[in-house]
């Protein structure tokens, strides 16, 4: 999977005609390099909303292709339905999952609505987080008068699209605008409550929402509002930014839900908005009893939620991924209505490649035996040495949160939590290596297959075997530093960690010393191969140091151990 994950959900207007529908998902899925994710048709809106994700400008070229099927698919001169539209692509965001920001979305959305002006002819207006103008911040805005509008808007130049802004000619009346932004990933949450009543359920959605509720006169419901000196209802402002929220009866579950939006993740996490939902409806007399997320969620609000509530426990948040996730289903009661299937509604595991399942990382510790036992020359050292490097890391974390959780030490249990945390980072570094270093090698043996029949066939090949050569030895030398990294978590879990195990730190200490060795030898072996002699020798040297301190920490620990021995 991609380390930058962006989600893109265009709403195109049409609803009825399959076949039409059918062919815009197909442009935008050509290519196979995004992930559709679903497609939502509506027949009285006359409107489908499709959701895809995939690296940025992978999202961007599948979003492109999706206006331009639209364009020559949808006529808007005949288009009619309950929901507001400007054109055959009404509103296209940008949506940050991982490893983007929404700034950086922000100029994606900008370049992309001045490539559909510039190359489809449509005009496009940015909103958002992309807004060129301040009140173009609200979509209700850009859409004002919606397709009807537009060709007057066009000729008024505070009305006009940000690009492709012309009187109305054919190409815009059949396409009408379109309006491209960025915004933050919105998380769509239902409470369910111990009650039927809509009225208390709206009374606790009006305590939280950031639009809070009226203020009135009195103290009945039935009292007048407050006005401002322009005639404006006063509000009294709820407890949680970047959300909207009312109270429902639920016929199907026989329940009231508190259903929010959390538009801003950042300044109202998944884990603040239940807890704050629970205070309010404690305040009233009624509980919350679990949570449904409708739709899908961002892997890091499981992970933030998963700590936040082992730190209210004042337990190790030093855990795995899948813990984490685990802890966050059950503290917010997740599962409650239909059991929660990370797999199908965590966006990043939901888009997952199906070749992730062949990773030497995912075979059981008898298959990876097995595999490097084969006749395939790798898995080899490398990987081994990685994969030792990751059991040290592994031990180091385990007698941090050990320590963390031993009876009596209930004052330190942070310290040791920081230090499981660290340990579980060196622990994802390592593993990722474990497969990095086998990549490295299957790159050498493509070089040496390219073909040779010619001087520049010969130049290039010699070429491609030295550039990955030259990785093969890197990859090897990133192992040294990453195993050396764990010695110091293995000294203190050695010294001040819980002494019944100090003997795992002593383990994981060899383990981190073999792993600095094993990958030493492959640096080695790969810089002799090296023709820059000087960035050979470098490496060398480097690595050289790596080891000797590798032996010196590795003593240290073991002092440590044998004073509790």
């Amino acid at each position: 999977m991609s380390e930058k994950l962006i989600e893109c959900v265009p709403n195109f207007s049409e609803g009825r005609d399959k076949s039409k529908i059918d062919a815009i998902v197909a442009a935008i899925s050509r290519g196979g390099k995004v992930k559709v994710l679903d497609v939502d048709p509506g027949e009285a809106t006359n409107r489908t909303v499709v959701t895809f994700v995939g690296a940025p400008d992978d999202v961007a070229e599948a979003a492109f292709a999706g206006v331009k099927a639209a364009a020559e698919l949808i006529d808007m001169r005949h288009h009619s339905g309950a929901h507001p539209r400007i054109g055959a692509t009404d509103v296209l965001p940008l949506i940050p999952v991982k490893g983007v920001t929404l700034e950086e979305c922000a100029a994606m959305a900008e370049a992309l609505a001045r490539r559909i002006a510039d190359e489809l002819e449509i005009p496009t207006y940015c909103y958002e987080a992309a807004a060129r103008r301040p009140e173009r911040k609200n979509l209700a805005v850009c859409r004002k008068g919606e397709y009807e509008a537009l060709a007057e808007r066009v000729l008024d130049p505070a009305e006009a699209p940000d690009f492709g802004a012309r009187p109305m000619d054919e190409r815009m009346a059949r396409s009408g605008a379109t309006v491209v932004g960025a915004r933050n990933f919105l998380i769509a949450v239902n409470f369910n409550l111990n009650t039927t009543s809509t009225r208390r359920a709206n009374a606790i959605a009006f305590d939280v929402r950031e639009k809070g509720r009226p203020k009135r006169q009195g103290p009945l419901v039935t009292d007048p509002v407050v006005k401002d000196a322009d005639g404006k209802t006063v509000m009294i402002p709820g407890t949680l930014p970047g959300t909207k929220a009312i109270g429902w009866y639920i016929d199907e579950y026989g329940i009231a839900q508190v259903s929010m939006n959390i538009t801003d993740i950042a300044a109202t996490p998944l884990h603040v908005a239940f807890d704050e939902v629970c205070r309010a409806a404690q305040a009233r007399g009624v509980r919350v009893t679990g949570t449904e997320i409708v739709g899908l969620v961002p892997q890091s609000a499981m992970l933030d939620a998963g700590r936040y509530f082992l730190r209210k426990q004042q337990r190790s948040t030093g855990v795995g991924d899948d813990e984490l996730i685990r802890i966050a289903i059950a503290s917010m009661g997740l599962s409650e209505l239909r059991e929660f299937v990370p797999a199908e509604k965590v966006i990043e595991q939901l888009v997952a490649p199906a070749s992730d399942a062949k990773k030497l990382v995912d075979l059981t510790c008898r298959q990876f035996a097995l595999e490097t036992a084969s006749e395939s020359p790798a898995p080899g050292g490398g990987s081994v040495s990685a994969y030792m490097g990751a059991l040290a890391a592994a031990l180091g974390t385990m007698v941090a949160n050990l320590s963390a959780h031993k009876p009596g030490w209930d004052a330190r249990w942070e310290e040791f939590s920081d230090q499981a945390d660290q340990g579980q980072a060196h622990l994802s570094r390592l593993l990722a290596l474990v497969d990095e270093d086998t990549a490295a090698f299957n790159r050498i043996m493509d070089a040496f297959h390219l073909p040779k029949a010619t001087p520049e066939e010969k130049a290039a090949r010699t070429e491609a075997i030295q550039d990955a050569t030259r990785y093969a030895t890197e990859v090897p030398l990133r192992t040294m530093k990453a195993a050396a990294a764990v010695m110091p978590l293995l000294l203190s879990m050695a010294r001040t960690g819980n002494p019944a195990s100090s003997s795992d730190a002593g383990v994981g200490a060899l383990a981190a010393r073999s792993a600095v060795m094993g990958a030493w030898l492959n640096v080695r072996i790969n810089a002799a191969s090296l023709h820059d002699r000087s960035l050979a020798q470098s490496l060398l040297d480097e690595a050289a140091a790596i080891a000797a301190e590798a032996c010196r920490a590795e003593t240290e620990v073991l002092a440590a151990v044998d004073a509790h021995l």
